[in-house]
């Protein structure tokens, strides 16, 4: 047999063999014990929420943090124990809602501001603690904007209610925490005053 030719049937042999043996060894990893394996499961990243210098606004922002729970798969706000850190700090104020831009992460700590005086002027609490909590997942203002718009805030007027995030701001936060990758963001900081 020429050189050639073995050295071509040896090739394709070992090919062959590497092949079979590597379909035979091949397979998914098990899930962790106690974890169900889920084809396309997202991390979801849990930041938790201290209300408890927020009094008269407890309610308001439940329906906020409902909102935001509701409509984004892998982000998750929850009400931080009492005498644990939390990643977002919500105060009630005097002045105008306020808070810092994020998007926040694990960790990290962010401010909100709810002020009266939006709510004096007529403003819909719900709506402003959903915005403000808007902001702390990464969301900047979009004003001027209409009222389905929820981080359009103070510019849709009084008699706006909407405290859903739009398909839009959802994706936008969607893609900050996505396969938890919030880590790899930097809280901008900037403080946002929502004022009219």
């Amino acid at each position: 047999m020429p050189l050639y030719t073995w050295l071509r049937t040896a090739t394709a042999s070992v090919a062959v063999v590497l092949a079979t043996a590597t379909a035979t060894t091949a397979h998914a990893a098990p899930a962790p014990t106690g974890e169900p394996a889920t084809a396309g499961a997202a991390a979801v990243v849990t930041l938790r929420y201290d209300d408890s210098r927020a009094g008269g606004w407890e309610a308001a922002i439940a329906a906020g943090v409902a909102s935001w729970n509701a409509h984004v798969d892998n982000v998750r706000l929850v009400e931080a124990a009492p005498g644990t850190r939390a990643e977002i700090v919500i105060v009630a104020t005097t002045g105008w809602p306020q808070a810092q831009l994020g998007p926040v992460r694990p960790g990290r700590q962010v401010r909100v501001e709810l002020g009266s005086q939006a709510v004096t002027q007529g403003y819909d609490k719900t709506r402003i603690a959903a915005h403000e909590l808007g902001h702390s997942l990464g969301l900047p203002d979009t004003k001027p904007g209409p009222c389905s718009q929820l981080m359009s805030g103070s510019s849709a007027g009084t008699a706006c209610l909407n405290a859903v995030p739009n398909a839009t701001e959802q994706a936008r936060v969607e893609s900050f925490y996505a396969n938890g990758a919030a880590a790899r963001f930097a809280v901008d900081g900037r403080v946002l005053v929502d004022a009219p």
